[in-house]
């Protein structure tokens, strides 16, 4: 693996600006380990101030260190888009290599599951289980409910994979060697769809993030959590582009689009290396 990012950063421009924009927020969103105030609370800093020596991200209308605040802020939700990622990776690697690899009752069996999965509309069902829920939806209830909706266009693309690689010589010597089934999936057939896993991470962290996103402008999300949509529900329940306090839009927004463009283009360079022409072609071959 570590070969692999070696060479993407070496031969390919795309996943060396991606892996720094998602460096740079990693980093800015670890600062909030050092924050001298409690990100939580209000009225800690004079309101309504804009960006300054003192305050480098302005103040917001609820007495808040912008600075401090969206570093908690984007922490929160960089959290949020890798546990969605990491939980719907293990479903679709599980139900993806099994499914591919079995093949007979089983196959039709989990993807008659994938496709209903494939089927169900994520947006509608998360605002159901908020007004079910309530306070009671935190981050990691939204997180894990998100991470079984999103896990079903990835089983599938796995399984296409696993499809080939059962038919592999590989395979029939480690079958014939007296390997058993969870061992051929781990050892032989999990190693030839880690960059497909790698590139659906990044791509499914974007589709979390900005879905939470989108829920937490809306309010349909637990608003007292600090995120990076919290952030912008909050500005606009204060009105902040009609009073002047642009900041507290412009600068969330900023981050969050800045972190987008480089999950992009990590998924897109990684889906690049996956094809072995583009990757020889990069490479100059």
């Amino acid at each position: 693996m570590f070969a692999v990012v070696r060479d993407l950063i070496r031969y390919n421009a795309e996943f060396a600006i991606g892996l720094v924009l998602v460096t740079i927020m990693v980093l800015f969103a670890c600062l909030s380990f050092f924050s001298p105030v409690d990100p939580t609370m209000i009225y800690m800093a004079i309101p309504d101030m804009p960006p300054s020596s003192q305050y480098w991200f302005g103040t917001n209308s609820r007495g808040q260190d912008m600075f401090w605040q969206l570093s908690f802020a984007l922490r929160n939700t960089l959290t949020f888009g890798i546990i969605v990622a990491l939980l719907s990776r293990v479903l679709s690697i599980t139900i993806g290599l099994v499914s591919g690899y079995l093949g007979g009752w089983v196959d039709r069996v989990l993807m008659f599951i994938n496709d209903i999965f494939v089927a169900v509309p994520p947006f509608p069902v998360l605002v159901l289980f908020y007004f079910v829920m309530r306070s009671g939806l935190n981050t990691y209830t939204l997180a894990l409910i998100m991470a079984t909706l999103g896990w079903a266009y990835d089983a599938r693309l796995i399984r296409s994979v696993a499809l080939s690689l059962k038919h592999r010589e590989f395979t029939r010597h480690a079958r014939f060697s007296g390997m058993s089934t969870p061992q051929v999936l781990l050892q032989e057939h999990l190693p030839y769809v880690m960059p497909i896993i790698f590139s659906t991470a990044m791509a499914n962290m974007i589709w979390s993030i900005g879905m939470e996103v989108t829920l937490a402008v809306l309010g349909f999300t637990n608003i007292n959590i600090p995120t990076i949509g919290t952030t912008l529900y909050w500005a606009n329940n204060h009105s902040a582009m009609v009073v002047g306090t642009w900041w507290w839009i412009a600068i969330p927004v900023v981050l969050i689009v800045l972190t987008f463009i480089g999950l992009f283009l990590l998924a897109v360079s990684m889906n690049e290396y996956i094809d072995p022409r583009s990757r020889l072609r990069r490479m100059g071959a």
